[in-house]
């Protein structure tokens, strides 16, 4: 599933394109995804121009002028592909929403798998309902630092990495991007998310915020489905210190895979956790 890094990425590709736009139209090829697509949105927003794009953890959201809007989470394989005015598009199997721009950009999401969703909401209202309400701040924010990290973290007893993948504690994070900050800030994935101290939750602030930019930098990390608006492939992925290594040793660090055994793989709430316990013992 895309995180914070890939989801930034398609939103400021769809931005480039469709930000101060009018859609001329706005087709829905099935009648849901993971949800019911919205039968009113494409009269919503026919004839407006689309303001504003932004997202908000792993959710990309745009409002058209007049306060109509739609919320797009791309789930396990959702994409965008974006046609400029000279690019043909062709249609492919499972486009299911096909968004014209006037001026002939073409905007389509393509889902095989058809987690992600699409639906309709209000500028005026959309930070009231779920699951934005009870959602926790962006790591790339200012606002974003040590002592904000531990208000987040000091009722949870359960262990750190799992803690981080909740979006009610931080949005955008996930599995990956994880696993790579606590090795970046050297804790280990099994302690008590509630037991980190002060210099160790400004080290794990500075890790996340790090990691994230740079991943972004990178154009993300492509393991399976994602690809950028453009059809690019991200990076990020040969950069990985510790995320599906195991049994590698890990840059800056003196494990090895006959000492210590490398990297390791522990699963946590179900889903696998990679890290050093030479460095994050």
């Amino acid at each position: 599933m895309p995180e914070l890094p890939e989801v930034e990425i398609v939103k400021r590709g769809m931005a480039r394109s469709m930000q101060g736009c009018a859609v001329d139209s706005v087709v829905f090829n099935r009648g849901d995804l993971r949800f019911p697509l919205p039968e009113s949105l494409p009269e919503s927003l026919r004839g407006r121009v689309l303001a504003r794009l932004q997202r908000r953890g792993k959710y990309i959201l745009g409002f058209a002028a007049g306060g109509a809007g739609f919320v797009l989470h791309l789930g396990m394989s959702g994409r965008i592909k974006i046609f400029e005015p000279d690019q043909a598009y062709v249609p492919q199997k499972h486009d299911h929403v096909v968004i014209r721009m006037e001026g002939g950009v073409v905007v389509v999401l393509n889902d095989a798998r058809r987690f992600g969703f699409l639906l309709g909401v209000d500028e005026q209202s959309w930070e009231k309902g779920e699951p934005f309400a009870s959602m926790g701040p962006e790591p790339l924010e200012n606002e974003f630092d040590g002592p904000c990290l531990q208000r987040a973290l000091e009722a949870r007893r359960g262990p750190i990495k799992p803690a981080l993948l909740d979006q009610h504690a931080v949005a955008g994070i996930g599995n990956i991007y994880a696993c790579e900050a606590l090795f970046r800030a050297g804790i280990a994935p099994q302690r008590p998310a509630c037991s980190l101290n002060a210099d160790e939750a400004s080290a794990l602030v500075r890790a996340l915020k790090a990691v994230l930019l740079e991943a972004i930098e990178a154009g993300g990390s492509s393991l399976r489905d994602y690809h950028n608006t453009k059809g690019d492939l991200g990076y990020f992925q040969h950069h990985f210190a510790v995320y599906d290594r195991a049994g590698h040793g890990c840059p800056g660090c003196d494990c090895d895979r006959i000492k210590t055994g490398g990297v390791q793989r522990i699963v946590q709430g179900g889903r696998s956790t990679f890290y050093c316990p030479y460095k994050q013992g």
